[in-house]
Parts: structure tokens; sequence; C-alpha cells
């Protein structure tokens, strides 16, 4: 498949266009030539020299990342952005990076995987930000033991590390808002809404707080395992469009 017409089908599907001016990353074909082609995709939530390495021995022409190496642009190409360049033009890699967009969508994107992960049914956007939201709202069919819920996050991929577990929420969980990465921003929408539990990736101080005064549970999964979901969805995609496909996973902890 055409470079070109790859990165404009993954556009299309996300719906990148309408994120433009609301995502600080620069989303769509970050690195690539104006003429080339795609015979197999790699998959990777970050793109490092190290994934870039890998891609390249599997032989991708192009990877596919939640984190690109464009955060509101490349001013200069200096220090690590040279790095990352030189290792891409060196392997005649491509790469695509889709932050929000990722996020957001209610098919691929991160929120809805986790969703799916715990058997939870999506019910509503949740995680308001630009012109949508970049979470979802989810509930069980039947009440949920927090425990049981911590222990299935703890299946992921977290680099060894345990699952953080604000447990200030009710006995049984039902009701469940999700913002994968970093969402603990979210808490006051979430309180809002009257769900039992917040499940995200990382968290910063004030949450513990936040959590115990709304009297929700809060699931601190890691921000690496929590956003493994979108780009291993968008491989499943690109696999039914005839394309060879590969997943690097590299798990951070974090």
């Amino acid at each position: 498949m055409d470079l070109t017409t790859f990165a404009n089908r993954l556009n299309e599907t996300l719906d990148v266009a309408e994120w433009a001016g609301s995502d600080y990353a620069e989303n769509g074909l970050q690195v690539g030539p104006e003429q080339g082609t795609v015979e197999k995709a790699a998959f990777a939530v970050d793109g490092v020299v190290e994934t870039f390495e890998a891609a390249s021995e599997e032989n991708a022409d192009v990877l596919v990342v939640h984190h690109g190496i464009s955060w509101g642009g490349i001013d200069t190409v200096t220090g690590k952005e040279y790095e990352r360049v030189k290792t891409l033009l060196d392997n005649d890699l491509s790469l695509y990076a889709v932050h929000l967009p990722l996020d957001a969508h209610a098919e691929y994107g991160n929120a809805a995987g986790v969703a799916d992960y715990l058997d939870l049914e999506v019910v509503e956007p949740f995680g308001r930000h630009g012109p949508g939201h970049t979470g979802q709202r989810a509930r069980a069919g039947t009440p949920r033991n927090p425990e049981g819920i911590r222990d299935r996050l703890a299946e992921l991929p977290t680099g060894g590390q345990p699952v953080q577990h604000l447990d200030f929420g009710p006995d049984e969980v039902t009701d469940v808002a999700i913002l994968t990465g970093s969402g603990t921003d979210y808490l006051d929408e979430a309180r809002e809404l009257g769900v039992d539990a917040l499940v995200t990736g990382e968290g910063k101080q004030p949450a513990y707080h936040e959590a115990k005064e709304a009297e929700m549970h809060v699931f601190l999964a890691g921000h690496y395992a929590t956003e493994t979901f979108g780009v291993q969805s968008l491989q499943e995609l690109v696999e039914d469009w005839g394309i060879e496909t590969t997943y690097i996973e590299h798990p951070t902890g974090l």
C-alpha cells in the first residue's frame, strides 16, 4: 500500500482532523518520504530509539505509535530529537503517531479497550477535552469486587510494578470512568457523574485526597500498560487491510 494512502486511511478512521488544535501532539505521519510503500507495519506505544530499532529489525516500513516525537512541533533537531530522527532515517523507517484521537475513539481507543478488557459495557464518553472526550464511562452487568478489578489490571504489562489502588469507594463497583495515561485530572468530572471508580494509568499527589473526599476508588495501572490497547486495535485493523504487521512490547513500569 502507498504510504500516503496508509496514513490517510488511519487519519480518516480516527477522525484526526477533528482534533486539530486541541492536541499538543502532532497527529498523523510525522516522518516519511513523499513516495513510499508499506508492506509491513510495526506497532508500539512509544516512538523512541529502542522501538525504532526493533521495528527495523522486523523489516517494517512504518512504525505506528501512540506517543510520537513531535509535541507541538520540532524547532531544532538536536539532542534526543536528533537521535530519534537519525535512527528513523538510517533505517528507512516511517513514523505515524496518533495521540488524543486514539484515546478518544469509541471502537479502537485505549479507554474502549480497557473497558472491554474489564468486561464492562461502554455507555457514554467521559473526559471532556477539546472537540470531544478522551475516555469512556462504562458499567458492569453485575457489581464487581474492587479487588477483582485491581487483580485483573495487574495482569497488564505493568513492567512488574503493582497496580496502585486508592480504596475509598464502595464495596461493590458498577459504574466506572476510564481515562488512560494520566487521567486523575478528571476526578472532578468523575465525581460529578457519581461513578464508583476511576481507572487510569498514573496519578498526581492531589488525587489521594480528591478520591477520598469523593468516596471513589482510583486504580492506577500504569501509563504504558493502559495505553497498549489502542495500537493493538490498530494493528488488527491494518491486518484486515492485507498488510503484514508486528507488535513491539516495551513496558516501562510507569
